[in-house]
């Protein structure tokens, strides 16, 4: 990728408890905490956790929603998640992530395959949901699978 290149920086996820939902994500998905404990001494108004160099989940504050107003309708959000978000992993990080959820008793559904996304299809994927009810899908590719 060049600097040119689109990416996904962050997706904003509502919760209840952001120091809570960054232990989730950090102890149970293995994300990387960020401003956690900026956040928890009242320096900054969300922490994160870190998805790759690239990319991170802000973890905002559902109270948070009512001064949501870059666009009409955006405090509106809050409480509505998107459909899911999708964690795409190495093999051994995908089978190491369900491990993790199921040793802390995080409901996993069963496996897909071959789930179009956006490297072609996916070898294997499964869905979970964090605490705040936010839907996340895991998934491993094949090294050659980009397709239409």
């Amino acid at each position: 990728m060049t600097e040119n290149t689109p990416r996904l920086d962050h997706v904003v996820l509502w919760v209840r408890d952001p120091v809570a939902a960054a232990g989730f994500y950090e102890q149970t998905v293995g994300l990387e905490p960020v401003r956690v404990a900026e956040f928890a001494a009242g320096e900054v108004s969300f922490p994160s956790v870190r998805l790759n160099e690239e990319t991170i989940l802000d973890l905002a504050p559902l109270d948070m929603a009512e001064r949501m107003n870059m666009v009409p309708g955006a405090a509106d959000s809050a409480g509505h998640p998107v459909n899911h978000v999708c964690l795409s992993l190495p093999a051994d990080g995908f089978d190491a992530l369900r491990a993790r959820l199921e040793e802390h008793a995080v409901p996993v559904s069963g496996f897909s395959h071959d789930s179009f996304g956006a490297r072609g299809k996916a070898r294997r994927s499964f869905y979970f949901r964090d605490p705040d009810g936010n839907v996340f899908e895991a998934r491993h590719y094949d090294q050659h699978t980009r397709g239409d």
